[in-house]
């Protein structure tokens, strides 16, 4: 190396006069205004994924009598979004692998604003399912992919300071959503739209504003190239070179000396990636790129991966079942609760107060939907504690999700997940005996956090399979964790307003089924460690 890298002696102004390797390259730009950028611009596509997919949960109660939905619909229509992530996630995950990473990520964000402004103006469950489901599916084109066009442009020893950075930003997304909901849904303004014959309401320009992100995310990114890493593994070194210049003149404000390399050194690794991605772009035929997708997820069903991919699958599935489709029903449910506190009602459980305010849809089929009329039953706004217990619930999530970054490594995976399956699986089943609302609403707060054993499965993941296969392992892993999302609110639907108490039961006694399948994680006795402890995902 000391024969092909020259090295001013001053390790402040460090400049390559000859050939340099990429990661060299990356660190020599230094850690400023473009990183920071992409970061927050990562962090906020993070967000909008958890907008456009949970922020429908703060729409379904108040929109129910303008569509009519049933409370199965509203399950259908909770899950539609992920049904669409699930059906889409690994199409996009392997035309980023061959196409490049922004040229996945910029289009489906645009894609993804434009299905969730068309989703808006719908009169029908069938036009809005349709709709949503096609905001998932696109929307999963950014989520797939950022993660790895963020970390390269970082060099190895920096990426997963930059992927902490985008999880903070996301994360203070999460705390965002309930207080965007309050501020949009609770407005009393609506205005007749005739050519549509509709009345536009605050609940459908909530829609819109959780779509804004993957708008602003998708103009911004205009301004930015693809990954440097993978356009070098494409054989396009001229053009990584000037984006590492680029990034370094953003980040020392054209102050810094000059960065002299001007050529990149070949790596084994990224050679053999070229050539794989080369394969892939040549091959024209739908049937052979199947099989190729097919060659890429296969060994993870085979010989001693087998079992481990089984685990945590099922551990991801069972999560989501829980964390995602019972929290599509989490403001609704508060919100019944306090209608019926409202009336004097001190106590019930929160099944009871499900049962007692159904809303016979029957008897509004023949009012009109655009009528300033309707039943005091149709709620044009939420209660104020479903918002103020949302909020509690995604910063104990913000809060949850450092405390476990901190003491994992300490610790280890096994108590952490053990006692947040336990823990949550309790409260769920005691969910259902509890008639004090206060002390109801807190234990199913603690049944929701159960979405923190998402991140320590990932970490499991990381641990359990080679490099080769890492990354394909979490994208199946959290694919069937959203097929969870899917029947969990589906579930959810179907049984709540008929048997409320078995939608906990399920609930509970899944997470502690996760929890003894927990011991069976190959090596989880062992705290080794790998790079990326807890990678935090969105829910």
């Amino acid at each position: 190396m000391e024969d092909t890298i020259e090295k001013i002696s001053d390790p402040k102004d460090v400049t390559y006069q000859r050939p340099a390797k990429l990661d060299d390259a990356l660190l020599m730009t230094k850690f400023g205004i473009y990183n920071l950028s992409l970061i927050t611009i990562s962090g906020t596509i993070l967000a909008a994924v958890l907008l456009e997919t949970l922020g429908i949960s703060y729409v379904l109660p108040v929109a129910e009598c303008d569509l009519l939905l049933t409370t199965k619909e509203k399950g259908v229509l909770s899950a539609i979004s992920f049904a669409g992530i699930i059906c889409s996630s690994h199409l996009w995950g392997f035309l980023a692998d061959t196409r490049g990473r922004r040229t996945v990520i910029v289009p489906t964000l645009f894609l993804a604003f434009a299905s969730t402004v068309i989703s808006s103006f719908t009169t029908s469950f069938w036009l809005i399912t349709i709709t949503r489901f096609f905001t998932g599916f696109f929307i999963s084109g950014s989520s797939a992919t950022i993660y790895a066009y963020l970390g390269e442009f970082h060099a190895k020893s920096n990426s997963s300071r930059a992927i902490m950075g985008a999880s903070f930003v996301f994360g203070v997304g999460c705390i965002l959503l309930p207080l965007i909901a309050w501020s949009v849904i609770n407005q009393e303004w609506e205005f007749v739209i005739p050519l549509l014959d509709i009345v536009y309401k605050p609940w459908r320009l909530f829609i819109v504003v959780c779509g804004l992100p993957s708008l602003v995310c998708g103009l911004a990114l205009l301004y930015f190239p693809d990954s440097p890493k993978f356009l070098f593994s494409r054989g396009h070194e001229q053009e990584t070179i000037e984006i590492v210049h680029k990034m370094y003149r953003w980040n020392t404000g054209g102050k810094g000396p000059k960065l002299a390399f001007n050529a990149l050194l070949q790596e084994t690794e990224a050679q053999q990636t070229k050539t794989r991605r080369e394969d892939a772009v040549n091959n024209k035929s739908v049937i052979r790129l199947l099989k190729q997708m097919w060659q890429q997820t296969a060994p993870l069903f085979m010989g001693s991966y087998l079992k481990r991919t089984t685990i945590v699958c099922v551990l991801q599935f069972g999560i989501y079942l829980t964390s995602n489709g019972m929290y599509m029903f989490f403001p609704d449910i508060l919100n019944r609760i306090a209608e019926l506190e409202d009336q004097g009602v001190s106590r019930m459980t929160v099944c009871n107060a499900v049962y007692a305010t159904q809303i016979d849809l029957n008897k509004l089929q023949h009012l009109d939907r655009n009528s300033s009329t309707l039943p005091e039953v149709c709620h044009q706004k939420l209660d104020i504690s479903a918002y103020e217990h949302s909020f509690i619930l995604e910063t104990i999530y913000a809060l949850g999700f450092a405390v476990i970054g901190l003491i994992i490594n300490a610790v280890g995976k096994l108590p952490i997940l053990v006692f947040v399956f336990a823990f949550c699986g309790v409260c769920g089943i005691l969910l259902v005996f509890i008639d004090l609302p206060v002390l109801a609403i807190w234990f199913y707060v603690i049944l929701l956090t159960c979405g923190f054993c998402i991140g320590v499965v990932n970490a499991c993941t990381v641990d359990l399979f080679p490099t080769n296969l890492r990354a394909m392992a979490v994208c199946i892993s959290l694919m069937f964790g959203r097929l969870g999302s899917v029947v969990g609110a589906n579930i959810v639907g179907m049984l709540l307003d008929s048997q409320c108490e078995l939608t906990f039961w399920i609930s509970g006694f899944s997470l502690m089924g996760c929890g003894v399948l927990s011991f069976f994680i190959p090596n989880i006795y062992k705290r080794n460690a790998s790079e990326d402890r807890l990678s935090i995902s969105s829910r």
